[in-house]
């Protein structure tokens, strides 16, 4: 999920939905994608500023008139009776309620993936240490050892960004393993010797799994017939792979920026889950399954 402008959407494009033309009784029709940004100003501005009952007054009669079923201005189920459709307005709250904690979430798990990539980053460049007297065998543990560490991080965040993962559909997550991915099985390195990328030196990737694996008996091979060529080509992956890791994690680009759009995000709830739960009921309670929940243990116990 991309949520570039995720703040305004919990602001004025929530507030602009079907569901709350439903609440304040308004044509329930799809919206005008060609409506003025002026005009949907104006419809936010006028639904914040009317009274609590204006729409409905006799369901807020009937509130005033029946104290023991209303705390707050909501019912005892948690309903603001004085909107034309409580169940609706319920309905918005619960799922602010569940993106509340999915963000949350979604904040910390990406955190991780931005923490790896940075792992990453230094494995890459710790590959330029190989040179021509390297011995065979050195060259060989190196690459498993960076080789290794790929799948790991691989290994940590492939289920996040499957259908229906924690992160699925968030851009910052899918470019990260797809770039570093691409960098790996880039076929140009080392071209200038002849040598048709890692693929010449045994590193290969599984379209399935992901997964890299190095043979050792293709990469003695070629270590043999072109010992300089394969320096060079580790040399060159060395830096291309740093440099896209270091992008990656750079200001104004993906993950930094997906972290500040999120981290707006659960600001703006918190900052205005009160006002929200007056307006609108309280909501059901988030219900997270065991990945969310142990994402947002994690948000919990480092920025709570």
């Amino acid at each position: 999920m991309n949520i570039a402008s995720v703040g305004l959407f919990l602001g004025k494009s929530l507030l602009q939905s079907q569901v709350l033309g439903s609440i304040f009784g308004a044509d329930n029709s799809a919206p005008n994608v060609g409506a003025s940004a002026s005009g949907a100003n104006d419809l936010f501005s006028s639904l914040l500023s009317q009274q609590i009952g204006k729409n409905n007054p006799d369901a807020a009669l009937t509130a005033l008139l029946n104290p023991s079923k209303s705390a707050n201005g909501l019912s005892a189920t948690g309903r603001n009776l004085a909107l034309f459709n409580p169940e609706a307005g319920y309905n918005l709250s619960t799922f602010i309620n569940s993106r509340d904690v999915l963000y949350k979430a979604q904040f910390s798990e990406l955190n991780q993936i931005k923490h790896g990539v940075s792992q990453l980053q230094a494995a890459g460049e710790g590959l330029a240490a190989i040179s021509k007297e390297t011995p065979a065998a050195g060259v060989d543990a190196l690459l498993q050892n960076f080789v290794g560490r790929y799948n790991h991080w691989r290994e940590s965040f492939n289920a996040d960004v499957a259908d229906g993962g924690l992160l699925d559909k968030v851009q910052a997550a899918e470019v990260s393993l797809y770039e570093l991915e691409q960098s790996v099985k880039n076929p140009f390195l080392g071209a200038k010797d002849d040598i048709r990328g890692l693929r010449e030196l045994g590193i290969t990737i599984d379209p399935n799994t992901h997964f890299a694996t190095l043979d050792s008996k293709q990469l003695a091979a070629t270590l043999s017939s072109k010992p300089q060529g394969v320096v060079n080509a580790i040399q060159d992956f060395s830096t291309h792979f740093a440099k896209s890791a270091e992008l990656l994690n750079s200001a104004n680009n993906f993950i930094p920026n997906q972290l500040d759009n999120l981290g707006r995000a659960i600001h703006y709830i918190s900052d205005n889950q009160a006002a929200l739960k007056l307006e609108f009921g309280n909501g059901d309670a988030a219900k997270p399954n065991a990945k969310i929940a142990q994402a947002l243990a994690a948000y919990n116990q480092l920025y709570a």
